[in-house]
């Protein structure tokens, strides 16, 4: 399926080597301003041919919206926008298949008729449209005072932000690749958002985290470390903060007028009982070395079923880290936009086209 959501519902389409690859976004709030020039800026980050650490493969990645805006402002209507592509070598595709891609599971389930080239539906283009959306819900978002930053926290053996540039580039001259960890921070998330169980925060983010091609691990706050830990270890001790209000007076301490419930510590990212708590909400995934390779590999020629070297010809980068790090944010705004639609935040009905947005 190529639909996802549950308010906010994405529909995503096209190949790597296509006309365009695309998305459809229902169940937008209407009236929502959109700054295009901070989409565009949105998706330079994630776009190809911009370093010798990425894809040689260029593209402009410039969104063109068909539906669903006018005047500037979301419609309420499906969003329907595009992004065409124009760089493409489809001549370096065959039917050999290429070890750690979908061809061999594509194979399996299309028959033989999927679009192999440049990886097609499978392709980490069709990751294009998902940054449009992604910098879309981050506007509503921020509107509510939501932030949401991600950044590299491992690439291949290293940990260090100074020498993840020099392991990519090793890998490189190796014929080889390296993949990484990217952890995504959301803060100012109101508390109560996602719904027990299949609807948990954790449930919706990580169906949306996985489809993002080569995530292969997904954790929220400290992950797996939770069990090495025990549990005065790992529970988040809870206190009371004080709110100051309008005046500029707090309250007294621990008055339920005037108190919040706060967390010490934050080894859950923000998350209990799959509900938000107010807490900055605190993701992980991991992303494995990209499958294309220049070194020689054992395979299979799909069209005589006869075994083969192959030695993976195109454009492709020794390490997608870099570029993934918009596509988790967008993935992680997206998935708490739709939270906060089904919980009714910041949804409810405009009074008018000077009103703003509905978040």
């Amino acid at each position: 399926m190529n639909t996802w959501g549950n308010k906010l519902k994405l529909s995503i389409f096209g190949e790597s080597h296509g006309p365009a690859v695309g998305i459809v976004i229902d169940g937008l709030p209407p009236g929502g301003p959109l700054d295009m020039d901070a989409v565009q800026a949105e998706m330079r980050r994630r776009a190809p041919g911009r370093d010798d650490t990425a894809t040689a493969r260029r593209e402009g990645d410039m969104v063109e919206i068909l539906s669903g805006l006018h005047d500037g402002r979301t419609t309420g209507a499906p969003l329907c926008a595009i992004v065409r592509n124009h760089d493409v070598r489809s001549g370096d595709y065959d039917a050999k298949l290429r070890p750690g891609h979908a061809d061999w599971t594509a194979l399996l389930k299309y028959k033989g008729f999927a679009d192999r080239r440049g990886g097609g539906h499978f392709s980490g283009r069709l990751t294009a449209p998902l940054v449009f959306a992604g910098a879309l819900a981050g506007q509503f978002l921020s509107r509510q005072g939501v932030r949401i930053k991600a950044r590299m926290v491992r690439v291949g053996q290293t940990e260090d932000p100074d020498l993840m540039r020099g392991e990519i580039l090793a890998a490189k001259a190796d014929g080889d690749s390296v993949g990484g960890i990217v952890e995504a921070v959301a803060t100012g998330v109101p508390g109560g958002l996602g719904d027990p169980f299949f609807a948990s925060l954790e449930s919706v983010a990580a169906s949306l985290l996985f489809s993002i091609p080569a995530v292969k691990g997904v954790e929220f706050g400290d992950g797996f470390a939770l069990a090495a830990m025990r549990g005065s270890q790992a529970n988040d001790e809870l206190c009371v903060e004080d709110v100051v209000d309008v005046e500029g007076e707090p309250h007294v301490e621990g008055s339920v007028e005037g108190g919040r419930i706060r967390a010490r510590t934050n080894h859950n990212g923000g998350i209990l009982g799959g509900i938000t708590n107010g807490e900055p909400v605190v993701v992980r995934v991991a992303i494995k070395p990209t499958p294309s390779i220049a070194r020689p590999q054992r395979s299979v020629d799909a069209s005589t079923m006869g075994e083969v070297e192959i030695t993976i010809k195109g454009r492709h980068d020794p390490c997608i880290v870099p570029r993934a790090v918009p596509v988790v944010e967008a993935a992680l705004a997206l998935s708490l936009l739709d939270c906060c639609l089904m919980a009714g935040v910041g949804a409810g009905p405009e009074a008018g086209p000077e009103a703003g947005a509905c978040l």
